[in-house]
């Protein structure tokens, strides 16, 4: 599971942001997460409630925003959202596609108590 990871270095930069404020309290945090990043959201939400105790953000919230895998065909300019993983583009049959959005893995807000 290397959501966990994931969520110990996304610990290390909230606390790091938090110390920069002056904050002592993460009261909540925001992440975008694409549907081809390979991180599993609700395993991220998982990690993030075991991580969190005897922090700073022992009582935030994670709220996860999933980005769709959106792509574009390169030889007919067709953009598309995809919901499974075939790459070829529907209209023209192309496999010459630029991915557009959902690789992201970004820490979009997080809320601190000041």
């Amino acid at each position: 599971m290397h959501e966990l990871s994931i969520i110990a270095s996304l610990f290390e930069l909230l606390e790091e942001k938090a110390a920069e404020k002056g904050s002592k309290k993460i009261i909540s945090v925001r992440l975008q997460v694409g549907k081809l990043s390979g991180v599993v959201p609700e395993f991220l939400i998982s990690a993030f409630d075991m991580y969190k105790k005897n922090t700073i953000a022992h009582d935030a919230k994670i709220e996860i925003e999933e980005v769709p895998l959106k792509i574009q065909c390169k030889t007919c300019t067709k953009t598309m959202i995809k919901d499974d993983f075939v790459f070829i583009c529907p209209d023209c049959g192309s496999q010459d596609l630029k991915t557009l959005t959902g690789t992201e893995l970004l820490l979009e807000k997080m809320e601190l108590e000041l």
